[in-house]
């Protein structure tokens, strides 16, 4: 193919990437190991990993009404040099519903009205294969359960093999359980519910299934119905299947550069290294753990990539403002307005530990996913946690990158707005420049000190240590000047708070290390205050002499600050010289 190809930020059509020679990253490879699979695969991602794209791509490898253009879509890929057996044989039926929504007066309308257009459009394609009165009667009725019988009939009886593909299996339960409730959600899932009873129908239909959705709740749902499914979701042979590894992005931004929309001077490693605290670290199996490969967000390597190409330099916010649709729809389904005490403590020890132990469960009801001990394994399939290490027979799971720690603190300040929050954001970010500019940092400190012992309902919703890391890591997250990294691991332990200066995009002069220290009112003695305030400078001042703080400073001044805490008041803030 001739010309330049342009970037595909947001454009999830194969062929229409492919036939306007837009950038392909080749992920034909996998259809190989997905063949050797079982026949009906189910496929769980999060959100902008290209599930759609991955599944465009099947579609038209697999179907036979695209056999005549496979040199054109797959001459130059992987697959077209090696073709696996079941290349172009199948009719394939597509769904994707995302589509499919509606009122509660109409879930079971607007769900049949989607799934007849798609069986129209699937017997449109393949009207020549079937008999004219077949093709006549599946277009004259209005019945989605009744098109899908008399196609499959027909095509047992023709010997058709079909392939299954759907799409956002779960968008439209997921929309349901979230806006109607549970009730309406155990209606349409159980015993004879419209979804589940049209899925039953797949069974015997179709000789392969390929589902993909972003959680595995709907599937426990309905096992009793479709019960033939195997999850592949974490095989470590289809850890990188979506999503970029280092070398697709080095090899996509080389290119750019061959071609010159990226500037001949360009630093690709360096910019592949800023990019890793944002958008990499994913590793959605454990058996991975033991390569150095993670996986890059695909959405947000397009996003950097397009501004450089566009403006010759990284997004001043490295953030993808449309993942703010993602953060609300995520807000819906794991139900973060409605977290109950434990679960609220499950959110507080990953956002202060960055780290959580759990066993990750395959699958689950939506009736089971409130449980503490399941809610881990739910921020995991949904991206808010990757696997990270092992812990015996449980998975050490981790916040991945600075993207998903910014959705965790967000989540914080929404709950001290809801409890009374009186920050002044305008105040707090003067106070930012002057911490980053002119290493006047006890102004600010001292502030945030103060509005954190005036929320009282705040004090009285989470206890002690806790409730003040989290309030400090969701304040301090505002300031653009800084990476807020909590807990990072030095020679000589963890310290608090890490203030990293974000170079790339402001001249900062001051780095920081925090370390917060408290102890409840009934504890308090001078004697052991004094002894703690003595611990806590042993600590910093071991923190600080660490090489990974020299080098992650990057020549700013640091300032090591200890602020003590008795209760909810600020009782000694200095800093260690």
């Amino acid at each position: 193919m001739d010309g330049i190809r342009q970037i595909p930020y947001g454009v999830s059509n194969f062929v229409s990437i492919r036939s306007r020679n837009l950038y392909y990253i080749d992920k034909t490879m996998y259809l190989a190991e997905l063949e050797s699979q079982p026949d009906t695969l189910i496929f769980i991602r999060p959100r902008r990993f290209g599930k759609s794209l991955f599944i465009s791509m099947m579609q038209a490898y697999y179907d036979k009404a695209m056999a005549g253009r496979f040199d054109e879509l797959f001459g130059d890929l992987w697959v077209g040099k090696h073709p696996t057996p079941l290349r172009n044989r199948y009719q394939v039926m597509y769904f994707d519903y995302s589509r499919a929504g509606g009122t509660i007066e109409r879930l079971e309308e607007n769900f049949n009205e989607y799934s007849c257009g798609c069986i129209d459009s699937f017997i449109e394609r393949y009207k020549d294969e079937y008999p004219e009165r077949i093709v006549g009667k599946v277009l004259q009725t209005n019945s989605a359960r009744a098109k899908l019988n008399l196609i499959n009939n027909s095509a047992q009886e023709l010997g058709i093999p079909l392939y299954l593909i759907i799409d956002e299996y779960d968008n439209f339960t997921n929309i349901v359980l979230n806006e109607e409730g549970e009730a309406v959600y155990h209606a349409i899932t159980h015993a004879n519910g419209f979804y589940r009873d049209f899925f039953k129908l797949f069974k015997g239909m179709f000789e392969r299934i390929f589902l993909t959705g972003v959680s595995p709740v709907t599937l426990d749902d309905l096992t009793s119905g479709f019960n033939i499914g195997w999850n592949v979701s974490m095989n470590p042979e289809l850890d990188k299947m979506l999503g970029f590894s280092t070398e697709d992005v080095r090899e996509m931004f080389s290119y750019y550069k061959k071609v010159e929309l990226l500037s001949a001077d360009c630093d690709i490693e360096a910019m592949i290294e800023e990019m890793k605290p944002w958008y990499n670290n994913y590793c959605f199996a454990k058996e991975c753990l033991e390569s150095d490969i993670r996986v890059f967000n695909c959405d947000m390597v397009m996003y950097y990539l397009r501004s450089y190409v566009s403006r010759g330099h990284a997004p001043e916010i490295m953030l993808d403002p449309n993942t703010k649709t993602d953060y609300n729809k995520l807000k819906r389904l794991i139900k973060l307005d409605k977290l109950d005490g434990d679960r609220k403590g499950v959110m507080l020890e990953i956002i202060e530990k960055g780290e959580i132990k759990a066993t990750l469960i395959p699958s689950f009801s939506a009736m089971e996913m409130t449980k503490p001990e399941i809610f881990p394994s739910l921020l995991f399939y949904y991206g808010m946690l990757t696997i990270t290490g092992t812990r015996g027979s449980r998975v050490i799971l981790g916040i991945p990158n600075n993207n998903v720690r910014k959705q965790y603190y967000n989540y914080i300040l929404e709950v001290y707005d809801k409890l009374g929050n009186q920050v002044n954001i305008l105040k707090l970010r003067d106070f930012f420049d002057m911490m980053a500019f002119d290493g006047n940092w006890r102004e600010c400190l001292q502030y945030m000190a103060d509005c954190y012992k005036n929320l009282s309902s705040v004090r009285d919703s989470i206890e002690g240590e806790r409730n003040i890391q989290g309030f400090f890591l969701a304040y301090l997250n505002l300031n653009d000047y800084y990476y807020t990294a909590p807990e990072v691991e030095v020679a000589h332990g963890y310290c608090d708070f890490f203030l990293l200066p974000n170079l790339t995009h402001y001249q900062a002069n001051h780095s920081y290390i925090l370390e917060l220290k408290y102890m409840p009112k009934k504890d308090y003695t001078e004697e052991a205050a004094e002894k703690q305030w003595q611990e806590a400078v042993e600590q910093i001042n071991g923190y600080a002499v660490a090489p990974r703080v020299e080098a992650l400073r990057q020549g700013t001044q640091m300032h090591k600050i200890v602020m003590q805490f008795v209760g909810w008041e600020l009782n000694r803030m200095e800093e260690v010289l």
